[in-house]
């Protein structure tokens, strides 16, 4: 059997108010809370689990492919929202969308300082 990621959890001040906006900008549902979880499905396989944290936050890194179409769908919402973007995980707001391992990719972070990075293929 293949090893699969099924689910990580990623610490956030407010876990539901940080899940919406993940699942916003992605074009995702958020469907509530799950006990103490903010679950945010990305695909069959993979589920992001927010979490409620009092702590200082450490920001995450997560990189995800996605096709060209859901590329600019995910763009737009950016743009639309006033959210920074950039080709550069050191200078995420450069409004850039080239990337050295992709025709197109962006690196956005949200409000407890997860950087997400989103890239085509090829």
């Amino acid at each position: 059997m293949a090893i699969i990621l099924d689910h990580t959890v990623l610490p956030a001040h407010d876990h539901e108010g940080s899940a919406r906006f993940f699942a916003e900008v992605m074009g995702l549902p958020y469907e509530g809370p799950d006990r103490h979880f903010a679950p945010v499905r990305v695909n069959s396989a993979l589920t992001l689990d927010f979490i409620r944290s009092e702590q200082p936050l450490a920001g995450h890194h997560l990189a995800f492919r996605v096709d060209e179409a859901e590329f600019e769908a995910i763009l737009r919402r950016l743009q639309a929202r006033g959210i920074p973007y950039g080709d550069d995980p050191g200078s995420p707001d450069n409004l850039q969308t080239s990337h050295p391992l992709a025709a197109k990719g962006l690196y956005f972070v949200d409000p407890n300082g997860h950087l997400f990075e989103v890239m085509t293929h090829r």
